[in-house]
């Protein structure tokens, strides 16, 4: 199965692991065969839409990543003491002196090297009675068959042996709020850390992963930080119930034609081919959070799928799965009478024709 997914993304192509912000979208969407493949196979998306033509408009600039590193930085000074003060505050305990939170050794050789030794490093502090602050720790999860890498901003352990996953951002908290859309997204990618930290637990048999979530983030307008807990028993039970969905990545790939590869340094047209072999189920969502989403609107676009405007609507049409069916449906020259959906677009063509002051007539 891995040669199968070397030659997917091209025998000279190195893997591109997949992070927890991916696989938040990926449970955000788990009918898309097309990503939950060449996420499997460690294919680069983002240079794969560039190839394509359709490159994608988001990304972190560098002036955030530098911001975002220093405040990072400035959080985790003198052994982690303000980010586990921010803590402890948040759940009401005294906060500790410097010298009473540890902070464990994590190097070693490779991911599955750093994963067992944050594993044993969980092991070890939660049975101390002392805070510990695990720096950058490295989790696993399986997700569809494909193995993940995941690299939390921290874990800190309580001296009563509760884990819990902090996420450190650079978007401000003003007056005690941040954006709500900004949170939401954090709180998606910190329940994929908690599901693979529950995955340890259980190994272990040892230590409590909280259903809270520590976010940090600078205060007002300045560079202090301040924090907040946020919910995570909705995104989790969300973030599992959809990432079981996911088809494994083997079944996927035996179902293409043979010779099918993503190198991005192939022609175009192949690697177009390529893509559509694989279904995608596209939506307006996947504009912010996957590199192939420009090319993938194009093409239901082209097709005049009603996935375009979003999955609401594509709901809502039960099996008018495209504009010009929808249209018809609505103008009488097509569709089911006795389908609810179209029985539903008729009453709205003939309201609206009722509003301009004219007959019903075909919605062209």
């Amino acid at each position: 199965m891995l040669r199968r997914l070397a030659e997917l993304r091209g025998p000279a192509v190195p893997p591109r692991p997949l992070d927890a912000r991916a696989l938040a979208a990926l449970a955000a969407n788990p009918g898309c065969r097309r990503r939950a493949l060449l996420d499997g196979a460690g294919v680069d998306k983002g240079a794969l839409a560039q190839a394509l033509g359709a490159p994608a408009a988001f990304g972190r600039s560098q002036f955030a990543f530098v911001r975002g590193h220093a405040f990072e930085s400035r959080v985790k000074a003198d052994g982690g003491a303000e980010l586990v003060r921010l803590l402890s505050e948040q759940l009401g305990h005294k906060p500790p002196e410097p010298d009473e939170v540890d902070v464990p050794e994590l190097t070693a050789a490779g991911p599955e090297g750093r994963t067992a030794r944050t594993a044993l490093a969980l092991r070890q502090a939660t049975g101390a009675g002392r805070w510990a602050l695990l720096d950058h720790p490295m989790l696993a999860l399986t997700i569809a068959g494909t193995p993940a890498y995941l690299e939390p901003d921290a874990v800190v352990v309580g001296p009563d042996g509760g884990w819990t996953v902090v996420e450190i951002k650079s978007f401000a908290m003003i007056d005690g709020a941040a954006d709500a859309a900004k949170v939401g997204a954090a709180a998606r990618q910190a329940a994929v850390y908690a599901l693979a930290l529950r995955g340890v637990a259980d190994r272990l048999a040892a230590g409590r992963v909280s259903e809270q979530a520590l976010l940090v983030c600078p205060k007002d307008f300045s560079n202090l930080p301040t924090a907040a807990l946020i919910d995570l028993r909705k995104p989790l039970a969300t973030t599992r119930r959809q990432l079981s969905r996911l088809v494994r990545v083997e079944e996927i790939a035996a179902g293409l034609p043979e010779g099918v590869c993503f190198d991005p340094d192939r022609p175009a047209a192949e690697l177009a081919a390529a893509v559509a072999a694989v279904p995608a189920a596209y939506a307006p969502d996947c504009l912010a959070g996957c590199e192939l989403a420009f090319h993938c609107r194009e093409r239901a676009r082209q097709a005049g799928l009603v996935e375009r405007l979003g999955r609401s609507v594509r709901a809502e049409l039960g099996g008018l799965a495209t504009v010009e069916s929808v249209l018809a449906a609505a103008g009488g020259d097509g569709g089911d009478p006795d389908d609810p959906a179209v029985a539903a677009l008729r009453r709205a063509a003939a309201l609206r024709a009722e509003a301009l002051g004219r007959e019903a007539a075909p919605c062209r």
